[in-house]
């Protein structure tokens, strides 16, 4: 969300930053033309009440001088300024709101060195800040070598007796799955791991949000007006809520229209929950097995900075889910997502994308964004700065997988499977799994 006042005042740079942005065709005249429209009724309706002021105190005086014709003229004068600032006020909350919605279907603007591209083709592999491939390669898992052709999770899954995307089916339609004995024993392990790591290693505090939503807690995340299609919607007795798309949405809005002190930041917060939606647009991508599901459960991290702290924590909270792989001995990649390719809310985002020996390929696991301003500024959280008395700032958010568990189990059973039909249990998963070092198998 922008300040017009912003705006107007770097017209040529807001411009520039938009043409960057896919699909958007928004300019700052366009823009300014609303509100030039909106400053014209503005001036319009303080002449009036000036009018309306001026001839109110005449009235006295006419009544006073027992001058009832003038009085009654006046008065008549008075009513029709009254209508008039009625009307002009309605035509004000008019185009504010036209500004309102013309401001909240723009995109986030993106950091300058984000790389140019079109869609997710013109992303860049990441190494980090001072990275390199070769001091990368020290950190991340190679990729696995089998003596076999390696299967699909789904196809390992099914034969485990563990996936069974018939039934689900059945109870809910496509993209559903019911797990069941000790895959979903596995899953649950990934997610309890995940907690585990973030809360006690990493520093994140363990939150249990609502899954339903109001609609201001969506569009403080940028999900409303976007991208309402993607949500599913229940409504109940007091209006509508969604069921939320990830656990960023309540997460981030903790802090809505609070007044925070600099001392309280940085705010971090995680979250195991269910997570569900519709993939409107995605008909016909990932059908098989769990890739792309209308519910999954995700550990979210969640960070509140001050804008100077921001950028650092980007890169922690990266650092964090790369963490979660690293320790599972997944090989993965971090790319730096391009102009076409980051989200509505991001000004920067790294994806890390797990390999995948059953496809042969690598998938995102995790998208870690940052903000800046843009999301505070739709819930109106704010802080006050130490020391001298300054003005209330907007905080600065931050969001990322860490990691979706569903796609990590994924991982984990295409990247350990053995040829037996078994799947190796990672060592950090083992407490979690009463001890099993594998499942299934002959």
């Amino acid at each position: 969300m922008f300040d017009i006042k912003w705006i107007r005042a770097n017209a040529e740079a807001f411009d520039a930053a938009v043409a960057r942005r896919k699909g958007v065709s928004v300019r700052s005249s366009d823009l300014l033309a609303i509100d030039d429209r909106r400053r014209d009724i503005i001036v319009r309706l303080n002449q009036a009440q000036e009018k309306r002021n001026a001839a109110s105190k005449l009235i006295g005086q006419a009544k006073a001088q027992k001058d009832e014709a003038k009085a009654e003229a006046l008065m008549s004068e008075v009513t029709a300024l009254k209508d008039s600032i009625q009307q002009g006020e309605a035509e004000e909350r008019a185009i504010e709101l036209e500004l309102h919605n013309a401001l909240a279907v723009i995109p986030n603007l993106l950091f300058d060195d984000v790389p140019d591209g079109a869609d997710e083709s013109g992303n860049v592999e990441y190494f980090g800040r001072n990275g390199t491939p070769e001091t990368v390669a020290k950190v991340r898992a190679p990729r696995p070598s089998f003596s076999f052709a390696p299967k699909e999770h789904y196809e390992i899954g099914e034969a485990l007796g563990g996936m069974d995307f018939e039934v689900a089916a059945k109870l809910s339609g496509s993209r559903f799955v019911v797990l069941k004995g000790q895959v979903a024993r596995l899953e649950r392990a990934l997610g309890q791991f995940m907690l585990d790591l973030h809360t006690n290693a990493h520093g994140y505090t363990e939150v249990q949000p609502p899954l339903l939503v109001k609609d201001d807690a969506l569009f403080g995340t940028n999900q409303l007006p976007k991208f309402e299609d993607d949500l599913f919607f229940a409504g109940h007795a007091g209006g509508r809520l969604a069921l939320i798309p990830t656990a960023e949405v309540p997460l981030t809005n903790l802090v809505r229209e609070s007044m925070l002190s600099e001392e309280e930041l940085p705010l971090r917060f995680t979250a195991l929950t269910p997570c569900f939606r519709s993939e409107a647009g995605s008909a016909g991508r990932d059908t098989r097995g769990m890739l792309r599901q209308h519910q999954f459960n995700k550990v979210e991290l969640v960070s509140i900075t001050s804008p100077e702290a921001s950028v650092d924590e980007h890169e922690r909270m990266l650092g964090c889910a790369e963490t979660v792989l690293q320790k599972l001995g997944l090989h993965y990649r971090v790319m730096n997502l391009c102009s076409g390719d980051v989200g509505f809310g991001a000004k920067r985002t790294y994806d890390l994308e797990v390999w995948l020996p059953g496809q042969d390929t690598y998938r995102e696991i995790s998208s870690v964004s940052v903000c800046g301003d843009f999301q505070a500024r739709r819930m109106d959280a704010r802080y006050r700065p130490a020391g001298e008395k300054q003005a209330p700032r907007f905080v600065h958010t931050l969001n990322g997988s860490g990691t979706a568990v569903g796609r990590c189990l994924i991982a984990v059973m295409e990247n350990y499977q053995q040829e037996d039909g078994s799947v190796l249990v990672p060592d950090v998963l083992q407490p979690y799994m009463g001890g099993l070092k594998s499942i299934g198998g002959r």
